[in-house]
C-alpha cells in the first residue's frame, strides 16, 4: 500500500497536535540546542569552548524572564480561559517591554562578562545580551499557546528553537571556528520562533474577554517577577556550576567540566516536555496532585534509565561531547548523567510551586545556589566539583518535596473544614 504525501503529512500534523507531538518537538529542540552545543565542542577544543560554555549558561540564566513570562501565561489561561484574549495582549505588550530592558542591561554588563568569563573579546558578551531580547519575546508567545494547549503551534515553535541553531552554528563555526561566531549564530537563530509564534497567534483569533487588558497587566507583571525569581533561582542552581568551574580549575579542567555538563544537560531537557504538557494540569486545583505524583514517577524512571545508559555506554556518550579532547573525564561522565536527573526532578516541583502560586519554592532554591557558589569555590578538580554539586542539588530535591506533602495536605484539611 502506497502513502500519499497529503496522508503523511496528515499524520503528521495530528500527532503535533497532541501531547506526544510536544514530546517529539521538544526533543528535536533539545537535539538540536545540544547538537549546536557538540559541535562547538568539537570544533573549539576544551578551551575556548569552556569560554563558550560560561556564556551559553549566563544566557540560560537570563532567560528565566522568557519562563516566567511563559509560566504566568499559561498558568492564567488554563485556570481561567474565558479571559484569554486579555491575558494573552497584557503579557505580549509585558514581553517586549521587558525583553528590550532585560537586554539593555545585559549589553552594558557585557565589559563585566568578558573579563567574569576571560573571553577573547567583547563581541561574544554583546551578542549575549542582544539574545536575550528574542528568547523573552517567544516565552511571553508560548505561554499563550500553551495554556490554551494548542500543542501543534507549540510545536512548530520548540522545534524553530533548535533546528535553526544548530545549522547555523555550523555553517558559521565551519566558517570561522570562535566564541563569537557561534554567539552571532546564537543570536540570530533566537528570532526564528519568535516569527513562527507570531503567525500562529495571529492566526487564531480570539473572542473578546470582558476584562480590558488594563485591568489584568499589573496583575501579570507581578506574578511574572515572582516566578521568574524562581525559576532564576532554579537556573542558577542548574547552570552556575560552569562558572564556578572557570573560576576555580585551570582552562583545560573546566573545558572538561563543561564538556561533561553536556550529558547533564541531555538528561535534563530531553524528558522537559513532561514538565511543559503537566503545567496546565499542575494548575488546576483538582488535577495538581495527580499531575505532580505522575511526573516525578516518570522523570525518575527517565532519569534512572539516563544514569544507566551513561555509565554502560560511556564511551559512545564520549563521542556526543567531543571525542578523545574528553576523554579523560569519560569515566566520570555517569555523574553528569546524576546531575541531569536530579535537576530534572527539581524543575518538575520547581514549576509544581509556580502552578500553586507558592513563595517558599524561590526562597529554598536560593539557598541552595548560595551553598552551590559558596561549597564549590573549594573544589579542586572535576570530580570535586560534580559531587558538591550533586549533593547540593539532592538535599534541595528532598526538601521540596517536603514543602510539596505539606502543601497537598494543608489542601486536603482545607477542603474537609469545608
Amino acid at each position: 500500500m502506497t502513502t500519499t504525501p497529503h496522508a503523511a503529512g496528515s499524520r503528521l500534523a495530528r500527532l503535533l497536535r497532541s501531547s506526544a507531538g510536544i514530546a517529539i518537538a521538544m526533543a528535536v529542540m533539545n537535539v538540536g540546542t545540544y547538537g549546536f552545543q557538540i559541535v562547538s565542542a568539537r570544533l573549539l577544543g576544551p578551551g575556548q569552548y569552556g569560554a563558550l560554555a560560561g556564556v551559553m549558561a549566563l544566557l540560560m540564566v537570563l532567560s528565566v524572564l522568557q519562563l516566567g513570562l511563559q509560566a504566568t501565561s499559561a498558568r492564567r489561561i488554563a485556570a481561567d480561559p474565558e479571559h484569554v484574549a486579555a491575558v494573552e495582549a497584557a503579557v505580549l505588550r509585558t514581553g517586549w517591554r521587558a525583553a528590550f530592558v532585560l537586554g539593555a542591561v545585559a549589553v552594558l554588563a557585557a565589559p563585566l562578562v568578558t573579563e567574569l568569563l576571560r573571553l577573547d573579546g567583547l563581541l561574544p558578551a554583546l551578542l549575549l545580551g542582544l539574545s536575550a531580547v528574542p528568547a523573552t519575546v517567544m516565552g511571553a508567545q508560548a505561554g499563550v499557546l500553551q495554556g490554551e494547549r494548542r500543542w501543534l503551534p507549540l510545536s512548530l515553535v520548540y522545534l524553530a528553537v533548535g533546528v535553526p541553531r544548530v545549522v547555523l552554528g555550523l555553517v558559521f563555526l565551519l566558517v570561522s571556528s570562535t566564541e563569537t561566531s557561534a554567539m552571532l549564530a546564537v543570536f540570530l537563530s533566537s528570532w526564528v520562533p519568535v516569527a513562527v509564534a507570531a503567525w500562529a497567534l495571529g492566526r487564531h483569533p480570539r473572542p473578546a474577554s470582558r476584562v480590558s487588558e488594563s485591568e489584568i497587566r499589573r496583575d501579570v507583571l507581578r506574578e511574572t517577577v515572582g516566578s521568574s525569581i524562581a525559576l532564576l533561582a532554579f537556573f542558577a542552581l542548574s547552570n552556575l556550576d560552569v562558572v564556578v568551574a572557570r573560576s576555580v580549575l585551570d582552562s583545560h579542567d573546566a573545558g572538561l567540566y563543561a564538556g561533561g555538563l553536556i550529558v547533564t544537560k541531555a538528561v535534563l531537557f530531553l524528558p522537559q516536555f513532561a514538565v511543559v504538557v503537566l503545567f496546565p494540569s499542575m494548575s488546576e486545583g483538582s488535577e495538581s496532585r495527580a499531575a505532580l505524583a505522575r511526573g516525578l514517577a516518570f522523570l525518575t524512571t527517565l532519569g534512572a534509565a539516563g544514569v544507566v545508559a551513561t555509565y554502560l555506554l560511556s564511551d559512545l556518550a564520549l563521542v556526543f561531547i567531543g571525542g578523545d579532547d574528553y576523554a579523560e573525564v569519560r569515566d566520570r561522565l555517569w555523574m553528569f548523567a546524576v546531575l541531569g536527573a536530579l535537576l530534572s526532578l527539581l524543575q518538575l516541583l520547581v514549576y509544581a510551586g509556580l502552578a500553586a502560586r507558592g513563595v517558599a519554592t524561590k526562597y529554598l532554591v536560593g539557598v541552595g545556589v548560595v551553598a552551590l557558589v559558596g561549597a564549590g569555590a573549594l573544589a579542586s578538580s572535576v570530580t570535586e566539583l560534580a559531587a558538591t554539586v550533586a549533593v547540593v542539588d539532592l538535599a534541595v530535591l528532598l526538601v521540596l518535596i517536603v514543602l510539596q506533602v505539606v502543601r497537598h495536605r494543608r489542601d486536603d484539611d482545607a477542603a474537609k473544614a469545608v
